[in-house]
């Protein structure tokens, strides 16, 4: 259980960060825990996979992507100990596999969006996005980057540093540039954290900034996805809740001290509604955001009788 508590902690804290990341850390984490569990018990068993399923999901309550992971992997049908626990470990496995191949199948199928001489936005730092900017370079296309900051973490500098590593013409911005540079923009193309039945997409505050302005400016949004970070509990109601992280991200203690009528928001996320995005990018192809519906349904129907 320790390591496993190790990587709910990494993640916490964005140790581990991205939300494809955070899946396949938790996948991973659930298999090697199920491995070692030591129990003759097949109630002992069950009560410990639920109870380590509950702390994974548990460190970050906005990336989909986490829960859907801590599903798939831990999901089972069984009436054994062993037979429980070789189903944990083939899906998990299974999952992981499936979470690399789709930034591959992400980046053919994206990059198909992207003409020789594009320059593209993109924000924080996703690796489905940049699947896609990565494999129209890899096509020989000359693409062009600006990458925003992405604050107060500064993803963005994780970002420009994998686009420079690959040779790509990559400009760093700060977030208040963004309406400022879109004039230069041809095609915007962020990840996600989390798409909701509608078609709104959750991710990394900012993300809105770049709809809106895009939309102004008449520039196609791309979100890249793969289909486990879409919510199969929006379908029945349920709202995506916001993480709301600490204020020293953005400012410490010791800074406020002579001034005691400040408060700081740091919300993790934002929605951009479906009417703002063009495209969605995933493993399976790529749909509007109105087809976000069939998505749940079909890729992750598993989900669907265990919620409510």
């Amino acid at each position: 259980m320790q390591q496993l508590l190790d990587t709910a902690e990494k993640i916490r804290t964005m140790e581990i960060r991205g939300a494809g990341r955070i899946a396949a850390a938790a996948a991973k984490a659930l298999r090697d825990y199920v491995e070692t569990l030591e129990t003759s018990s097949f109630e002992e068993f069950v009560a410990k996979v639920e109870k380590a399923k509950s702390v994974l999901i548990e460190t970050r309550p906005t990336a989909v992507s986490l829960p859907n992971a801590v599903m798939l992997a831990g999901s089972y049908n069984a009436e054994t100990v062993e037979e429980a626990r070789s189903q944990i470990l083939d899906n998990a496995t299974e999952f992981i596999r499936n979470a690399d191949t789709a930034l591959d199948s992400i980046g053919e199928i994206g990059a198909k969006r992207l003409r020789d001489g594009d320059t593209v936005m993109t924000h924080c730092n996703s690796h489905a996005a940049l699947a896609i900017i990565k494999t129209a370079h890899n096509q020989g296309k000359r693409i062009k980057v600006y990458a925003t900051e992405s604050r107060p973490r500064r993803q963005g500098f994780i970002t420009i540093k994998e686009l420079s590593d690959a040779g790509i013409d990559t400009t760093l911005i700060v977030d208040s540039a963004v309406r400022y540079t879109m004039k230069n923009v041809d095609t915007v193309i962020v990840g996600a954290d989390s798409i909701t039945v509608n078609g709104a997409l959750v991710n990394k505050i900012g993300t809105s900034q770049l709809a809106l302005a895009a939309h102004e400016a008449r520039v196609n949004f791309i979100s890249a996805a793969e289909t486990y970070k879409f919510s199969p509990s929006t379908l029945f109601g349920d709202l995506v809740e916001i993480e709301e992280r600490d204020p020293e991200e953005v400012i410490s203690k010791d800074k406020l001290g002579d001034m005691p009528d400040v408060k700081i928001s740091n919300p993790a996320f934002d929605v951009t509604p479906s009417e703002y995005i063009d495209l969605i990018v995933t493993e399976a192809g790529a749909f509007p955001p109105q087809m976000a519906y069939v998505i749940i349904k079909e890729h992750l129907g598993w989900k669907l009788d265990k919620i409510g």
